[in-house]
């Protein structure tokens, strides 16, 4: 199983995860007293340039039947649509900026260029995925109900096609998303399944209607001639923003190092131990300034599962402060490229699609995750006996807290001696064997020889005595 004690994963007592509680607190309290005209003006010029840049497409597509024309406006639409959808509908939908009280820019009001309502992401995402972050059979994010992340969720058939349907999902995401939300909103709402107009189908239907509308017929048809072009160019720019807004959110919970968690840890969780769990289970992956814009800077997704409602433009800064807790707590900060993110969790996506059978690992010590029983019967260089194993406290030479990093970093080590160790141990094995097999096949050849030798020498006897009784027959007959 995954990890079930993450104060024991985390080689962490009781008094540190509380204490690096309070010093995440801190950094909330110093954000929030800091905000001000700096974060205001941000999010309006990010709105302005969002809005100018799909004007200046949608203006360009009325040419669109020119080639230049249909690929500047496809790009200029393309980035309009992904910045309102990173940067503005996520995280204005997260809270970030209701402290400003401007009712335009207001989680109760903005409504995002997506097929799902805004209203229902919220209620699924920030509740569902953002309180249990990462928790098999609380967090519906976790494989989005159609991926296998994890092993701890058991094998199905239906996951053999889950490369496929993960291709399904990259291309449809603003869709997969819509019905993934849809669905928990009418579990929450505890909503009949034969009540066709429920509130969170009428809702869902009519945001549908609009935002296909939209794409889809108005805007190609205020193009008169172009209408085909444009039509083909507004399904390109929500294709790209689909594929971009998947990859951003992949990269962020499901490359290795990004851990799951078990129901019962949420047992008696503390605050501590809720923030310890959003750091252990994100990952971010390294970016510049333009690419942290265009990903909403969700590319510090470990800050925004600390701090889901602080603006987004303070995250770059505030990954420093939460950098240095890692490095003062021993802690992994799990962090690469966009393309390394991605591909390990491409892996997993592939790897897990296959039955239990044919994976080495297990969910307590596989790459894409693990738990505190991987340590388990490891006695590591920098333990003086097993009865620490569960934390190890501050080296008394250097002063230095050694705790998950460590212990991650020497138990790859022991492992790796363990396994050579089990190598060597089966190549004698296997040398024996070999041995064995080979003295066991002289043992044999030696035997057999011996059974055809007194064979052979029972064959000769035989004839002899046949040779007298014959001679003696002929004797008597002469008699």
């Amino acid at each position: 199983m995954a990890i079930t004690d993450i104060q024991a994963f985390a080689h962490l007592t009781a008094a540190d995860i509380e204490t690096l509680g309070q010093e995440l607190d801190s950094i909330r309290r110093s954000v929030e007293q800091s905000r001000g005209a700096r974060d205001a003006k941000y999010i309006r010029r990010t709105i302005a340039a969002q809005r100018g840049l799909e004007v200046a497409g949608r203006a360009v597509l009325f040419g669109s039947r020119n080639r230049w024309a249909w690929l500047t406006g496809t790009a200029l639409l393309s980035v309009a649509k992904i910045i309102e959808n990173m940067e503005l509908g996520h995280n204005v939908s997260h809270g970030q900026w209701d402290w400003m009280n401007d009712p335009e820019i207001h989680s109760s009001s903005w409504e995002w260029d997506m097929t799902g309502p805004s209203s229902q992401w919220r209620r699924a995402h920030n509740y569902s995925h953002h309180t249990y972050t990462n928790v098999l059979g609380k967090d519906e994010d976790l494989g989005f109900g159609i991926l296998r992340m994890t092993r701890d969720e058991p094998w199905k058939p239906i996951h053999l096609v889950q490369p496929v349907a993960n291709l399904v999902l990259a291309a449809t995401f603003e869709w997969g998303i819509a019905l993934h939300d849809w669905s928990i909103e009418k579990e929450l709402a505890d909503t009949p399944r034969w009540e066709v107009m429920s509130p969170p189908n009428v809702e869902f239907g009519r945001k549908i209607a609009r935002q296909v509308t939209k794409d889809f017929l108005l805007y190609p048809a205020l193009t008169g001639p172009a209408f085909k072009s444009t039509l083909k160019a507004n399904a390109t720019a929500n294709l790209i923003r689909n594929l971009w807004a998947y990859a951003v959110i992949f990269c962020g919970h499901f490359p290795d190092g990004a851990e799951k968690f078990t129901i019962e840890q949420l047992e008696g969780e503390t605050s501590g131990e809720w923030y310890l769990r959003q750091m252990l289970g994100s990952a971010n992956f390294k970016a510049g300034p333009a690419m942290a814009f265009m990903s909403g800077n969700l590319c510090y997704q470990i800050e925004h599962h600390l701090f889901p409602d602080l603006p987004s433009n303070r995250y770059p800064e505030i990954a420093v402060r939460v950098r240095e807790l890692c490095d003062k707590y021993d802690l992994p900060y799990t962090t690469g490229s966009l393309g390394k993110q991605y591909l390990l969790a491409f892996r997993t996506i592939h790897k897990l699609a296959l039955p239990d059978r044919f994976l080495k690992a297990t969910s307590d010590n596989a790459p894409e995750t693990s738990s505190e029983r991987k340590f388990a019967g490891i006695t590591l260089p920098s333990l003086p006996s097993a009865e620490t194993a569960h934390w190890l406290g501050v080296d008394p030479e250097t002063g230095q807290r050694r705790g998950l990093r460590s212990a991650l970093r020497e138990a790859k080590v022991v492992l790796k001696e363990k396994a050579q160790q089990e190598k060597e141990m089966l190549r004698e094995a296997k040398r024996a064997l070999k041995e064995k097999a080979e003295h066991e096949k002289v043992v044999l050849r030696e035997a057999t020889q011996a059974l055809q030798d007194r064979a052979r020498q029972e064959q000769a006897s035989l004839r002899r005595k046949a040779v007298r009784e014959k001679a003696l027959w002929r004797l008597r007959r002469r008699r």
